[in-house]
């Protein structure tokens, strides 16, 4: 997937990148549903773009095979005027792009997966920076429950968010890493499923990044966060799967030169092989009988996808 790495990233490093641009390079190798939504809020704007690759038999079409959902999470592609160039923090987008990208082109050859897949991302060029340690964070012309509503869409029966996760200090490895299923307000075990995936997609033993029960809370509750990579677990009840792009030491979200493209592309065929694997019935997000069980026991956690009292 390399080579739809380097053609989405040529699109997006620059200061007029666009998700009409983006839209339309789509729409020329194939795409069919592409939707763009500008949103302007008080530190600027950003272009939402939302990819919908239709299955052989996905709702689209009428049939009952469950519908993964893809979301790029970044606060921006650059932090024009104050750095020039792509920063570290759209490599989630980058990624999400990425893998829409080889999706339709698939798509286009009959190589057709069988369950829908929705790529939502947003582009903006021109974003701000906030203060965190250890190292500056990106920040976002808008909120994040702007962003909740407009990438994560009701059909949407599963969801990979993938995120620039390289500003910590408990993740130190390069590459990329996933984080144990998130639904409902609980932390579950991790995928089985994707490890296996993640085995055979990098030929290295997997890796998984920990997560604390603020991490899966809102922003703006005046809690620490890792990052934003487990926002879109707030707003739905269907289960999260964070993939981070990662590095041995923290990276500033706002470090130019940081994007590194072998570990994008690895990622995104990750992604791509959990697509496929995903509508097949071959992979699970997690057990349902199993999370029936643990509500039983210890109830209803959904307070945790709300700011609290």
């Amino acid at each position: 997937m390399l080579k739809q790495v380097v053609d989405m990233y040529e699109l997006l490093d620059k200061p007029n990148a666009s998700g009409e641009e983006v839209a339309d390079f789509l729409r020329n190798e194939g795409a069919k549903e592409v939707i763009v939504e500008q949103v302007k809020g008080e530190k600027g704007s950003t272009d939402f773009i939302k990819v919908v690759i239709e299955g052989s038999a996905g709702k689209r079409k009428g049939g009952n095979v469950p519908t993964l959902g893809i979301i790029g999470r970044l606060g921006g592609l650059g932090a024009r005027p104050e750095m020039t160039g792509f920063v570290s923090d759209g490599d989630g987008a980058l990624t999400a792009l990425s893998t829409a990208l080889k999706l339709v082109k698939m798509h286009s050859h009959s190589d057709v997966l069988k369950g829908d897949v929705i790529v939502t991302t947003h582009i903006c060029p021109n974003a701000p920076t906030r203060p965190h340690r250890p190292v500056a964070f990106m920040d976002s012309p808008v909120d994040m429950e702007t962003m909740n509503r407009l990438e994560v869409d009701e059909d949407m029966d599963a969801i990979l968010s993938i995120d620039t996760t390289k500003g910590n200090k408990v993740i130190n490895g390069r590459g990329f890493a996933i984080s144990p299923t998130v639904k409902e307000g609980y932390i579950l075990k991790v995928s089985d499923s994707l490890l296996d995936i993640m085995m055979r997609t990098t030929g290295k033993m997997p890796k998984v990044f920990p997560l604390s029960q603020q991490d899966i809370t809102p922003y703006g509750n005046d809690l620490y966060h890792l990052n934003s990579i487990l926002q879109p677990a707030t707003s739905t009840l269907a289960p999260v799967i964070g993939v981070a792009i990662t590095t041995e030491v923290p990276v500033a979200g706002c470090a130019t030169g940081a994007t590194h493209p072998i570990d994008i592309e690895m990622a995104a065929r990750f992604v791509l092989e959990v697509a496929k694997d995903f509508g097949e019935d071959k992979c699970e997000f997690y057990n349902k009988e199993e999370f029936n069980r643990i509500v039983k026991l210890y109830g209803n956690l959904k307070k945790f996808q709300t700011m609290g009292e």
